[in-house]
């Protein structure tokens, strides 16, 4: 992951509203949420919910996916992965201390 994609990232996650609308998305996992339901579960106005997927969404966090009359989101299991893995990559000076657990690994689905 290049630094200014990182940048993106945690900027668009330096935001309480946006971290909690994340971290549900991360729960929800690849089947993500309709745009309805997750402004009912955070009680979040359906522009302020729309305002903030838009941040998610360019620093590519979030993925928005038409199904029916419905716009499902879910996260960007890959761009949080490469983020994780760009945090931790020259963790404890090059010296292996233990390992990052990452999320939804590519190689299990």
């Amino acid at each position: 992951m290049e630094t200014y994609i990182a940048i993106k990232a945690l900027a668009a996650l330096a935001q309480e509203t946006r971290l909690t609308i994340f971290r549900v998305l991360v729960q929800a996992g690849e089947p993500g949420l309709p745009a309805g339901q997750l402004a009912k579960e955070l009680n979040i106005p359906n522009a302020t919910l729309s305002f903030h997927l838009k941040d998610l969404s360019n620093a590519e966090l979030v993925i928005a996916r038409q199904q029916s009359r419905f716009i499902y989101y879910s996260a960007n299991f890959e761009t949080m992965n490469a983020l994780l893995g760009y945090l931790t990559e020259n963790c404890c000076a090059g010296i292996s201390c233990g390992t990052v657990e990452v999320c939804c690994d590519e190689k299990n689905s």
